[in-house]
């Protein structure tokens, strides 16, 4: 083989498999309501994976912009709404939320997705699960 088709083949690879790594992901959100009886969990898919990115080492010379970083997020999402059940009459049982069709590696838009890791997460349920 030659050592192009060699390294041409290598490179697809590596970069071919890296843009896969960022997909829909299936994912459980629990919701609640102060004012409801129970805690729904709700099954959907969310933006997850790897996104090839850079470290620049010149981060003191170069504009704030210039060091965002792309981040696994929505290219197509659609938004589903489900019932909380055990609610009382006055309160709004629903609950919308996003499902992820297809996902890609870019800047975060903070208009639809958080874009900061939070150290602590709580996705439980406090109350029985219906």
């Amino acid at each position: 083989m030659s050592p192009f088709f060699v390294m041409s083949l290598l490179f697809g690879l590596t970069f071919g498999q890296t843009a896969s790594l960022c997909a829909p992901s299936e994912y459980i959100i629990h919701v609640e309501k102060r004012e409801c009886a129970y805690c729904l969990a709700i099954n959907t898919t969310i933006c997850a994976g790897f996104c090839m990115t850079r470290d620049s080492n010149g981060k003191k010379l170069l504009l704030k912009s210039a060091l965002s970083q792309n981040v696994c997020t929505y290219k197509e999402m659609l938004y589903q709404t489900a019932l909380i059940p055990g609610c009382p009459h006055h309160t709004l049982p629903y609950y919308s939320y996003p499902v992820a069709v297809s996902c890609k590696c870019g800047k975060c838009n903070t208009d639809y997705s958080d874009c900061v890791h939070e150290k602590v997460r709580t996705n439980y349920c406090t109350k029985p699960q219906k």
